[in-house]
């Protein structure tokens, strides 16, 4: 597949990843934690966790096309013996950490959430935490232009 394709849908992705969550920090969860009113958020989720959830599967889809084309195949990940390889593998540990708050935000935090606005500030945590990663993943993937950091 074309580098300069992947390119354009790994960007076109990232966009929605980070700016819906930036949407979600800057614009739903303030007024969530101002009414004390998790319908906000659990709202705002559910319609955007299917158009999230495909960027974020074309992110890693397209993520590991591009390390491939880039030298970076399985074998050199975690290594960071190279530039890029440092990139690649930072990429991965943040998605990886990614996982692990969408997972403890989907079966331990949003259950409660529905019944008790008190878990608000726990829920808020995690989106923060999702937001801070993609913005990190987003700059980190802007070194790869230079030859990685």
């Amino acid at each position: 597949m074309n580098h300069h394709f992947l390119l354009i849908i790994h960007l076109l992705s990232a966009t929605v990843w980070v700016g819906g969550h930036l949407l979600l920090v800057f614009c739903h969860l303030p007024q969530a934690l101002k009414e004390k009113d998790p319908s906000i958020i659990l709202n705002y989720e559910k319609k955007y966790e299917p158009v999230g959830m495909t960027a974020l599967v074309l992110l890693v889809v397209t993520g590991i096309l591009m390390a491939y084309k880039y030298g970076v195949s399985i074998e050199y990940w975690f290594q960071f013996a190279t530039p890029v390889e440092k990139v690649v593998s930072t990429k991965l540990l943040l998605l990886f950490l990614t996982v692990a708050f969408a997972l403890s935000a989907q079966f331990r935090v949003i259950p409660k959430l529905k019944n008790n606005p008190d878990k608000l500030p726990e829920m808020a945590f995690h989106i923060l935490s999702v937001t801070i990663i993609g913005v990190l993943m987003l700059i980190f993937g802007s070194y790869i232009r230079f030859g990685g950091f």
